[in-house]
Protein backbone atom coordinates (compact mmCIF):
# COMPACT_ATOMS: atom_id res chain seq x y z
CA UNK A 1 0.00 0.00 0.00
CA UNK A 2 1.35 3.42 -0.97
CA UNK A 3 2.36 5.85 1.77
CA UNK A 4 0.70 9.15 0.82
CA UNK A 5 0.44 12.76 1.96
CA UNK A 6 -2.79 14.64 1.25
CA UNK A 7 -2.87 18.38 0.60
CA UNK A 8 -6.29 20.06 0.66
CA UNK A 9 -8.40 22.69 2.38
CA UNK A 10 -12.09 23.26 1.42
CA UNK A 11 -15.10 20.96 1.51
CA UNK A 12 -14.69 20.04 -2.17
CA UNK A 13 -11.47 18.19 -1.22
CA UNK A 14 -13.05 16.08 1.55
CA UNK A 15 -14.39 13.23 -0.68
CA UNK A 16 -10.89 12.82 -2.12
CA UNK A 17 -9.37 12.61 1.36
CA UNK A 18 -11.91 9.96 2.31
CA UNK A 19 -11.22 7.91 -0.82
CA UNK A 20 -7.45 8.19 -0.48
CA UNK A 21 -7.76 7.01 3.12
CA UNK A 22 -9.45 3.81 1.88
CA UNK A 23 -6.90 2.97 -0.82
CA UNK A 24 -3.58 4.13 0.65
CA UNK A 25 -1.80 4.75 3.94
CA UNK A 26 -2.11 8.48 4.57
CA UNK A 27 0.81 9.45 6.80
CA UNK A 28 0.09 13.19 6.87
CA UNK A 29 -2.64 15.66 5.92
CA UNK A 30 -1.56 19.23 5.15
CA UNK A 31 -4.14 22.03 5.11
CA UNK A 32 -4.05 25.81 5.15
CA UNK A 33 -3.85 27.41 8.58
CA UNK A 34 -7.05 27.85 10.63
CA UNK A 35 -9.00 31.01 9.81
CA UNK A 36 -11.65 33.02 11.67
CA UNK A 37 -15.17 32.39 10.39
CA UNK A 38 -18.77 33.28 11.18
CA UNK A 39 -20.11 36.44 12.77
CA UNK A 40 -18.05 35.88 15.91
CA UNK A 41 -14.89 35.33 13.82
CA UNK A 42 -14.21 32.18 15.80
CA UNK A 43 -11.06 30.32 14.75
CA UNK A 44 -12.19 27.05 13.17
CA UNK A 45 -10.41 24.29 11.28
CA UNK A 46 -11.05 24.03 7.55
CA UNK A 47 -13.28 21.16 6.30
CA UNK A 48 -10.35 18.92 5.34
CA UNK A 49 -8.65 19.33 8.71
CA UNK A 50 -11.92 18.66 10.55
CA UNK A 51 -12.52 15.45 8.59
CA UNK A 52 -8.89 14.33 8.85
CA UNK A 53 -9.02 14.63 12.64
CA UNK A 54 -12.26 12.64 12.69
CA UNK A 55 -10.46 9.91 10.72
CA UNK A 56 -7.59 9.94 13.20
CA UNK A 57 -5.04 11.21 10.68
CA UNK A 58 -2.01 13.28 11.59
CA UNK A 59 -2.69 16.83 10.40
CA UNK A 60 -0.65 20.03 10.13
CA UNK A 61 -1.70 23.56 9.14
CA UNK A 62 1.48 25.60 8.80
CA UNK A 63 1.50 29.39 8.52
CA UNK A 64 4.37 29.05 6.03
CA UNK A 65 4.42 25.93 3.89
CA UNK A 66 8.19 26.04 3.42
CA UNK A 67 8.65 25.51 7.17
CA UNK A 68 7.34 21.93 7.01
CA UNK A 69 9.16 20.79 3.85
CA UNK A 70 12.02 19.17 5.86
CA UNK A 71 9.44 17.31 7.97
CA UNK A 72 7.69 16.08 4.82
CA UNK A 73 10.98 14.86 3.37
CA UNK A 74 11.72 12.93 6.59
CA UNK A 75 8.47 10.94 6.24
CA UNK A 76 9.67 9.14 3.07
CA UNK A 77 6.21 9.26 1.49
CA UNK A 78 5.69 7.58 -1.88
CA UNK A 79 3.20 10.06 -3.34
CA UNK A 80 1.43 13.32 -2.63
CA UNK A 81 -2.17 14.05 -3.65
CA UNK A 82 -3.37 17.66 -3.78
CA UNK A 83 -6.97 18.85 -4.18
CA UNK A 84 -7.74 22.57 -3.82
CA UNK A 85 -4.92 23.06 -1.34
CA UNK A 86 -4.53 26.74 -2.24
CA UNK A 87 -0.75 27.05 -1.98
CA UNK A 88 1.99 26.96 -4.61
CA UNK A 89 4.41 24.03 -4.50
CA UNK A 90 8.04 25.03 -5.01
CA UNK A 91 10.80 22.68 -6.15
CA UNK A 92 11.97 21.65 -2.62
CA UNK A 93 8.45 20.49 -1.74
CA UNK A 94 8.07 18.58 -5.01
CA UNK A 95 11.39 16.83 -4.42
CA UNK A 96 10.52 15.94 -0.80
CA UNK A 97 8.16 13.13 -1.89
CA UNK A 98 9.60 10.11 -3.71
CA UNK A 99 7.38 10.08 -6.80
CA UNK A 100 6.10 13.66 -6.62
CA UNK A 101 2.66 15.21 -6.13
CA UNK A 102 -0.43 14.65 -8.27
CA UNK A 103 -3.08 17.37 -8.36
CA UNK A 104 -6.75 16.70 -9.12
CA UNK A 105 -7.99 19.59 -11.27
CA UNK A 106 -11.58 20.24 -12.37
CA UNK A 107 -11.07 20.72 -16.12
CA UNK A 108 -9.50 19.04 -19.12
CA UNK A 109 -6.11 20.73 -19.09
CA UNK A 110 -4.67 22.85 -20.60
CA UNK A 111 -8.10 24.51 -20.71
CA UNK A 112 -9.02 26.46 -17.59
CA UNK A 113 -5.78 26.54 -15.67
CA UNK A 114 -6.27 28.39 -12.40
CA UNK A 115 -8.49 28.72 -9.34
CA UNK A 116 -12.00 28.66 -10.87
CA UNK A 117 -12.17 26.17 -13.77
CA UNK A 118 -15.78 25.09 -13.14
CA UNK A 119 -17.11 28.63 -13.07
CA UNK A 120 -15.24 29.75 -16.17
CA UNK A 121 -16.32 26.69 -18.17
CA UNK A 122 -19.93 27.68 -17.45
CA UNK A 123 -19.28 31.38 -18.11
CA UNK A 124 -18.09 30.44 -21.59
CA UNK A 125 -21.00 28.13 -22.36
CA UNK A 126 -18.86 24.98 -22.63
CA UNK A 127 -20.65 21.68 -23.25
CA UNK A 128 -17.77 19.50 -22.02
CA UNK A 129 -15.26 19.63 -19.21
CA UNK A 130 -13.74 16.95 -16.97
CA UNK A 131 -11.11 15.91 -14.48
CA UNK A 132 -7.34 16.08 -14.94
CA UNK A 133 -4.93 14.30 -12.62
CA UNK A 134 -1.53 15.83 -13.32
CA UNK A 135 1.97 15.80 -11.87
CA UNK A 136 2.59 19.19 -10.26
CA UNK A 137 5.56 21.17 -11.54
CA UNK A 138 6.52 24.77 -10.84
CA UNK A 139 4.11 26.21 -13.42
CA UNK A 140 0.43 27.05 -13.04
CA UNK A 141 -1.34 23.74 -13.75
CA UNK A 142 1.20 22.95 -16.49
CA UNK A 143 2.38 19.50 -15.37
CA UNK A 144 2.33 16.18 -17.19
CA UNK A 145 -1.01 14.34 -17.27
CA UNK A 146 -1.50 11.12 -15.28
CA UNK A 147 -5.18 10.67 -16.23
CA UNK A 148 -8.09 12.61 -17.70
CA UNK A 149 -11.82 11.85 -17.61
CA UNK A 150 -14.37 13.90 -19.61
CA UNK A 151 -17.70 15.10 -18.19
CA UNK A 152 -20.64 16.51 -20.17
CA UNK A 153 -22.08 19.91 -19.22
CA UNK A 154 -25.84 19.84 -19.75
CA UNK A 155 -27.89 22.98 -20.54
CA UNK A 156 -29.55 22.79 -17.10
CA UNK A 157 -26.24 22.43 -15.22
CA UNK A 158 -24.98 25.18 -12.95
CA UNK A 159 -21.89 25.30 -10.74
CA UNK A 160 -23.60 23.27 -7.98
CA UNK A 161 -24.70 20.38 -10.20
CA UNK A 162 -21.48 20.41 -12.22
CA UNK A 163 -19.37 20.22 -9.06
CA UNK A 164 -21.41 17.19 -7.96
CA UNK A 165 -20.68 15.38 -11.24
CA UNK A 166 -17.02 16.36 -11.19
CA UNK A 167 -16.60 15.20 -7.59
CA UNK A 168 -17.90 11.73 -8.43
CA UNK A 169 -15.74 11.53 -11.55
CA UNK A 170 -12.73 12.92 -9.71
CA UNK A 171 -12.88 10.36 -6.92
CA UNK A 172 -13.09 7.58 -9.52
CA UNK A 173 -10.15 9.08 -11.42
CA UNK A 174 -8.09 9.29 -8.22
CA UNK A 175 -8.80 5.63 -7.52
CA UNK A 176 -7.55 4.66 -10.97
CA UNK A 177 -4.40 6.75 -10.64
CA UNK A 178 -3.51 5.18 -7.29
CA UNK A 179 -3.97 1.69 -8.79
CA UNK A 180 -1.71 2.64 -11.71
CA UNK A 181 1.04 3.97 -9.47
CA UNK A 182 0.82 0.95 -7.16
CA UNK A 183 1.32 -1.35 -10.12
CA UNK A 184 4.33 0.64 -11.32
CA UNK A 185 2.42 2.24 -14.22
CA UNK A 186 3.63 5.85 -14.04
CA UNK A 187 1.80 7.81 -16.77
CA UNK A 188 3.23 11.20 -17.73
CA UNK A 189 1.75 12.67 -20.92
CA UNK A 190 2.29 16.30 -22.05
CA UNK A 191 -0.79 18.51 -22.09
CA UNK A 192 -2.20 19.00 -25.58
CA UNK A 193 -4.23 21.91 -26.90
CA UNK A 194 -4.55 25.65 -26.49
CA UNK A 195 -4.17 26.81 -22.87
CA UNK A 196 -6.57 29.26 -21.26
CA UNK A 197 -6.82 30.64 -17.75
CA UNK A 198 -9.57 30.47 -15.11
CA UNK A 199 -8.60 33.08 -12.51
CA UNK A 200 -10.22 33.50 -9.11
CA UNK A 201 -13.68 35.10 -9.19
CA UNK A 202 -13.60 38.75 -8.14
CA UNK A 203 -16.53 40.86 -6.97
CA UNK A 204 -16.67 42.80 -10.24
CA UNK A 205 -17.16 39.52 -12.13
CA UNK A 206 -20.56 39.06 -10.46
CA UNK A 207 -22.14 42.31 -11.73
CA UNK A 208 -24.71 41.97 -14.53
CA UNK A 209 -25.21 44.71 -17.10
CA UNK A 210 -28.30 44.27 -19.27
CA UNK A 211 -27.32 47.17 -21.54
CA UNK A 212 -23.98 45.61 -22.46
CA UNK A 213 -24.41 41.83 -22.10
CA UNK A 214 -26.36 39.35 -24.23
CA UNK A 215 -28.99 37.07 -22.71
CA UNK A 216 -26.69 34.06 -23.18
CA UNK A 217 -23.80 35.84 -21.44
CA UNK A 218 -25.94 36.81 -18.45
CA UNK A 219 -27.50 33.34 -18.23
CA UNK A 220 -24.06 31.66 -18.24
CA UNK A 221 -22.73 34.03 -15.58
CA UNK A 222 -25.70 33.17 -13.35
CA UNK A 223 -25.09 29.44 -13.91
CA UNK A 224 -21.41 29.78 -13.07
CA UNK A 225 -22.06 31.83 -9.95
CA UNK A 226 -24.69 29.54 -8.42
CA UNK A 227 -22.28 28.75 -5.58
CA UNK A 228 -20.13 31.39 -3.93
CA UNK A 229 -20.83 35.04 -4.72
CA UNK A 230 -24.08 35.12 -6.75
CA UNK A 231 -24.63 37.21 -9.86
CA UNK A 232 -26.48 40.44 -9.17
CA UNK A 233 -27.95 43.47 -10.93
CA UNK A 234 -28.85 46.94 -9.74
CA UNK A 235 -32.59 47.30 -9.17
CA UNK A 236 -34.41 50.25 -10.70
CA UNK A 237 -35.65 51.45 -7.31
CA UNK A 238 -35.03 54.70 -5.39
CA UNK A 239 -32.41 53.00 -3.24
CA UNK A 240 -30.85 51.17 -6.22
CA UNK A 241 -30.50 47.99 -4.18
CA UNK A 242 -28.92 44.82 -5.51
CA UNK A 243 -31.01 41.93 -6.77
CA UNK A 244 -29.35 38.52 -6.91
CA UNK A 245 -30.47 36.51 -9.94
CA UNK A 246 -30.50 32.82 -9.08
CA UNK A 247 -32.30 30.94 -11.86
CA UNK A 248 -32.86 31.91 -15.48
CA UNK A 249 -33.44 30.26 -18.84
CA UNK A 250 -33.07 31.07 -22.52
CA UNK A 251 -36.51 29.83 -23.53
CA UNK A 252 -38.06 31.65 -26.49
CA UNK A 253 -40.33 34.66 -26.06
CA UNK A 254 -43.98 33.64 -26.79
CA UNK A 255 -44.61 36.76 -28.89
CA UNK A 256 -42.31 39.08 -30.83
CA UNK A 257 -41.53 42.02 -28.55
CA UNK A 258 -38.58 44.22 -27.72
CA UNK A 259 -37.87 46.83 -25.08
CA UNK A 260 -35.24 48.93 -23.41
CA UNK A 261 -32.38 46.88 -21.88
CA UNK A 262 -33.31 45.95 -18.30
CA UNK A 263 -37.06 46.25 -18.95
CA UNK A 264 -39.77 43.61 -18.78
CA UNK A 265 -41.01 42.65 -22.24
CA UNK A 266 -43.38 39.85 -21.27
CA UNK A 267 -44.78 38.41 -18.02
CA UNK A 268 -45.61 34.72 -17.62
CA UNK A 269 -48.26 34.64 -14.92
CA UNK A 270 -47.37 32.59 -11.84
CA UNK A 271 -43.80 31.96 -13.00
CA UNK A 272 -41.62 34.92 -14.00
CA UNK A 273 -40.81 37.49 -16.65
CA UNK A 274 -38.71 38.06 -19.76
CA UNK A 275 -36.24 40.94 -19.55
CA UNK A 276 -34.58 42.68 -22.49
CA UNK A 277 -30.79 42.33 -22.74
CA UNK A 278 -28.27 43.96 -25.08
CA UNK A 279 -29.03 41.03 -27.36
CA UNK A 280 -32.11 38.80 -27.04
CA UNK A 281 -34.27 38.33 -23.95
CA UNK A 282 -33.70 36.35 -20.75
CA UNK A 283 -36.39 34.61 -18.72
CA UNK A 284 -36.02 35.30 -14.99
CA UNK A 285 -37.43 32.59 -12.70
CA UNK A 286 -35.90 33.03 -9.23
CA UNK A 287 -34.23 35.99 -7.53
CA UNK A 288 -33.38 37.45 -4.13
CA UNK A 289 -33.72 41.21 -3.48
CA UNK A 290 -31.30 42.78 -1.00
CA UNK A 291 -32.35 41.96 2.57
CA UNK A 292 -35.18 39.66 1.42
CA UNK A 293 -35.75 35.94 1.02
CA UNK A 294 -35.48 34.08 -2.27
CA UNK A 295 -38.66 34.46 -4.30
CA UNK A 296 -40.10 33.77 -7.74
CA UNK A 297 -39.74 36.52 -10.31
CA UNK A 298 -43.56 36.52 -10.52
CA UNK A 299 -43.80 37.36 -6.81
CA UNK A 300 -41.23 40.13 -7.31
CA UNK A 301 -43.36 41.61 -10.11
CA UNK A 302 -46.53 41.47 -8.04
CA UNK A 303 -44.93 42.95 -4.93
CA UNK A 304 -43.61 45.95 -6.85
CA UNK A 305 -46.55 46.26 -9.25
CA UNK A 306 -44.30 45.75 -12.28
CA UNK A 307 -45.52 44.85 -15.74
CA UNK A 308 -44.58 44.91 -19.41
CA UNK A 309 -42.48 47.98 -20.15
CA UNK A 310 -41.32 48.42 -16.54
CA UNK A 311 -37.57 48.97 -16.24
CA UNK A 312 -36.63 46.48 -13.54
CA UNK A 313 -32.80 46.56 -13.74
CA UNK A 314 -30.50 49.53 -14.35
Amino acid sequence: MLKTIFFGTPSVAVPFLEELNKISQIILVVTQSDKPSGRGLEIKPCPVKKRALELGLKTVSPEKFKDIVPDIAALNADLGIAVAYGKIFRKPALEAIRLGIINIHFSILPKYRGAAPVQHALFNGETKTGISAFWIDEGLDTGLIAAQTPVDILPQDNADTLFEKLLATGVSTLNGVIKDVESGKIIKIPQQGEPCLAPMIEKQDTVLNFAQMSAAKIHNLIRGLSCGMPAHAKANTPDGGQVQLLKTSLKPLPIAKQGKPGSIVYVERGVGFFVQCYKDVLFIETLRPAGKNTMTAWAYCNGRKLGEGSVVFN
